[in-house]
């Protein structure tokens, strides 16, 4: 696909194939140019594992401590109490055998399904649907719980979900465009620490192999593995 003009011009403002440290890069991400929308700032990690090998799957959630910039809509399975709890902490939609039905007919205009433990042999038939959207709730990201408040809670004020996909990568938005340095940096350095924490023990060799940043729409801005911190700043 043509890639645009600014796409284009941003690319001829640094060397695309210099490794850079984080601050560094999120300072180039900073200075580009971008377009008239707030742009999602995306970060792409290769890491040294085989996604094929369960005890080398990568997955769980972090809290970004800048918040992700956008609004997180909440789809919740619950009923009775939990379910009410759930309205009233904001999720954007809530319900049992009635959700699961809307969602089996192909509504998905959520970015979060949560669901109460007793209405996973309901949700568990609706795989075919949420699965490739990787919506499907999991007890290891947090979203398979009896405490629905928390997890909307946390989901709303900046907790994201990380997985790795076939090809070993872990893609993670770590805020707006609008952000300044700063807060980008610190999300970014949380999501790489919480990498390094969960390293499977499997693992041999390099494990963080390439680090990639970009905006939506702009070119992306290589980070050196080696170079990466993983404090908050």
């Amino acid at each position: 696909m043509a890639k645009s003009k600014q796409y284009n011009d941003n690319a001829k403002k640094y060397d695309r194939d210099a490794l850079h440290s984080d601050a560094e890069a999120i300072a180039i991400i900073k200075s580009l140019g971008t377009k008239k929308f707030d742009e999602t700032v995306d970060i792409v990690i290769r890491l040294g594992v085989d996604p094929r090998k369960a005890d080398q799957m990568v997955r769980g959630t972090v809290s970004l401590p800048s918040g992700t910039g956008k609004d997180v809509r909440v789809a919740v399975f619950a009923q009775g109490e939990a379910a009410n709890l759930a309205r009233e902490a904001g999720a954007e939609y809530v319900g049992d055998d009635d959700l699961a039905a809307e969602v089996e007919k192909g509504m998905t205009d959520f970015d979060i399904a949560i669901a109460t433990p007793d209405m996973m042999p309901t949700v568990g038939k609706l795989g075919r649907v949420l699965g490739p959207r990787g919506l499907m709730p999991n007890p290891k990201t947090g979203t398979v719980t009896p405490d629905v408040v928390k997890a909307i809670n946390e989901f709303k004020g900046g907790m994201v979900e990380y997985r790795t996909d076939r090809f070993s990568n872990v893609h993670v938005p770590i805020g707006k465009a609008s952000f300044d340095e700063t807060a980008l940096l610190v999300n970014l350095r949380a999501l790489v620490g919480e990498l390094e924490r969960v390293r499977p023990a499997s693992s041999k060799g390099k494990y963080v192999r390439k680090v990639v940043v970009s905006t939506t729409m702009g070119p992306g801005v290589r980070i050196d593995p080696a170079n990466v911190a993983t404090e908050v700043v």
